[in-house]
């Protein structure tokens, strides 16, 4: 189940040995992991390096250290390798991925939003007109805009998978703006949907938080590049 593992880097070889363990199905959620003699033996490292290792997983919220009692499985995945193969993706699966979440938002928005909420849109779209030309600047107030959106949606659950990948959202807002071969979603597509969620006009919204992204998505296809 476990590779043995060459002496250099023996950490973070021990890490992604274990992990792979765990991805694969070697322990399940609520198992106990073998004593760290055992895993010492089956990795081919000393005490010290398992103990490091699993160390950074319980860290990492992989696994779980029960004074007394031994280590168990937590979660089947590392949170912070899950970001790293999402930033691996590439931009065409992002923005799919930025589309079905800001869709569904608008679309809660539009039905849940609070005076505060419009506020804080229309806050950072307007800090986003002023911006002009200063690209840095009207990069970050766009993701305001995005963000104030999905918290607008009142959706806890949706709110935190779409600060998961934020990483990759500010990616993709960059890539669209910076990027001349794709379509830049313009500040009035922006105002339309901020003007959509104001009227509590499901449907529109929805449908013009997919437009703002789609044709990039569009552009993406049709070059067969995807990044």
């Amino acid at each position: 189940m476990l590779e043995r593992i060459r002496k250099d880097s023996l950490v973070e070889t021990a890490i992604e040995s274990l992990r792979k363990a765990i991805e694969t199905g070697g322990w399940s959620i609520g198992d106990r992991l073998p004593v760290e003699s055992e895993l010492s033996d089956a990795l081919g490292v000393s005490r010290n390096t398992v103990r490091e290792a699993v160390r950074v997983l319980v860290h990492a919220g992989m696994l779980e250290t029960r004074q007394g009692d031994g280590t168990y499985v937590r979660a089947t995945r590392d949170a912070g390798e899950t970001l790293r193969r999402i930033a691996r993706t590439q931009l065409a699966d992002q923005l799919e991925v930025r589309i079905m979440l800001e869709t569904e938002a608008a679309k809660l928005a539009a039905s849940r939003r609070t005076e505060q909420d419009l506020r804080n849109m229309t806050s950072a779209l307007d800090a986003r007109a002023r911006a002009g030309d200063d690209l840095r600047n009207r990069i970050r107030h766009d993701e305001e805009f995005h963000h104030a959106l999905v918290v607008a949606s009142h959706n806890p659950a949706l709110v935190e998978l779409y600060d998961y990948i934020s990483q990759a959202v500010s990616e993709t807002i960059e890539q669209t703006e910076t990027n001349a071969d794709l379509p830049e979603p313009s500040q009035e597509d922006h105002e339309l949907l901020l003007a959509a969620v104001r009227r509590q006009d499901e449907s529109k919204a929805e449908s013009l938080a997919r437009a703002l992204l789609k044709p990039s998505l569009q552009a993406l296809k049709r070059q067969g590049a995807g990044a």
